[in-house]
């Protein structure tokens, strides 16, 4: 199985030991930042149990599990604990800041939902913003505002680090594409989002045994306690895509890591992802993505 990167794991890698982890934030989740001049020239393609947030200057590539982006100049770019990704640094000049929270570090009263919620940490979406030189030094202010308060001794500069986090987070949604149209406080976009997080909620998968608990639109639709029809006419409006896309899409992504990044055959992740024959799972591969899961793999390992 793919392996998940944890906090722990994650000190570990990067600076030999875990004592950063227990050092920084100890009450409330935890926070911590790194100049990238620091970083590693490629990061392990893996999930993470924590979220990430990388103002980059420099050339590298980012690697999802079916597309890598190449980025040249000024990016911001959103790592959640559901998409594996990797980093690759190509220039030797690498500039920015690289800030990782867990999930419990936002957990408060205030900002309990803006991490399931926001757009650019959903997997098999936009995670990467091209800025402006100008866009750049703004976010590079605010990022240095955040480790000038992280070095800083009172008790209370953590709930001023969130609401810079929230700054950033809401100052990419006026560059980039929202996901949801702006009248999206309404019936269809509630009954939307609901029903991307209970989709999002059954990934990863993490065994061939135990594999997803909701298949259909008609699943979800009893699940959310409302009929299909509503909940098909909600989704398309408020994404322009079909219910059965999302998941049928979701479940695309899901295989794709699993083939490049875990031991298990056909038949295990046709199985884990819900399919009742392998022949099944093979057809859907072959008509997404234009070939069979086993000629993927090949091309992953070759």
């Amino acid at each position: 199985m793919m392996e998940t990167e944890t906090l722990k794991d994650f000190y570990s890698r990067v600076q030999g030991d875990t004592g950063s982890l227990s050092a920084i934030n100890t009450g409330q989740g935890h926070f911590n930042m790194f100049r990238r001049t620091a970083s590693h020239q490629q990061t392990p393609f893996i999930r993470r149990d924590y979220y990430k947030i990388t103002l980059v200057h420099g050339q590298g590539i980012i690697h999802y599990a079916d597309r890598s982006v190449a980025i040249d100049g000024p990016t911001l770019v959103f790592s959640g604990v559901a998409e594996p990704s990797s980093c690759e640094a190509v220039s030797a000049r690498q500039e920015g800041w690289v800030c990782l929270f867990s999930p419990e570090f936002m957990a408060s009263r205030h900002h309990q939902s803006v991490l399931q919620d926001y757009p650019y940490f959903r997997p098999n979406g936009e995670h990467i913003i091209i800025l402006s030189d100008e866009q750049y030094l703004s976010y590079l202010a605010i990022f240095e505002k955040m480790a000038s308060e992280l070095a800083a001794a009172y008790h209370f500069k953590y709930g001023l680090i969130r609401s810079y986090l929230n700054v950033v987070m809401y100052e990419a949604l006026k560059i980039g594409p929202p996901l949801l149209s702006p009248q999206s406080i309404n019936a269809a976009a509630r009954i939307t989002t609901r029903f991307l997080q209970l989709l999002e909620q059954q990934f990863p998968v993490d065994s061939p045994i135990y594999g997803l608990r909701l298949k259909t639109a008609a699943d979800y639709a009893m699940n959310l306690s409302v009929h299909i029809n509503h909940l098909n006419r909600s989704v398309k409006e408020a994404t322009g895509k079909t219910t059965t896309r999302h998941i049928a899409e979701r479940i695309l992504l899901e295989a794709q890591a699993l083939l490049k990044h875990s031991d298990w055959n056909v038949n295990q992740i046709a199985a884990a992802l819900g399919f009742e024959e392998a022949a099944y799972f093979v057809n859907f591969f072959r008509k997404k993505t234009g070939k069979p899961p086993g000629r993927s793999r090949s091309l992953v390992e070759g």
